[in-house]
């Protein structure tokens, strides 16, 4: 069985569109990060993705080997 990658949002520019929770779930998981991304847009229209999100962002601890120089969350 194959080691899981631990449960932390990345870096800016490492698959990191906002608050990197999408990529940590989607890294988690094994699954594509479009498709993360498309369950919570989906689950956002329908229901309470945008207050999961934003649980989930203050939940899931920022990866440490890679600091953020900006100290940013948005990217662009």
């Amino acid at each position: 069985m194959a080691a899981r990658s631990q449960l932390t949002r990345p870096a800016r520019g490492d698959g990191r569109v906002l608050a990197g929770v999408c990529a940590a779930l989607a890294s988690r998981f094994g699954l594509s990060r479009t498709l993360v991304r498309l369950a919570f847009l989906l689950f956002g229209l329908v229901g309470a993705g945008e207050l999961v999100y934003v649980l989930l962002w203050i939940l899931i601890p920022k990866d440490r080997g890679q600091p953020d120089p900006a100290g940013s969350t948005f990217a662009g």
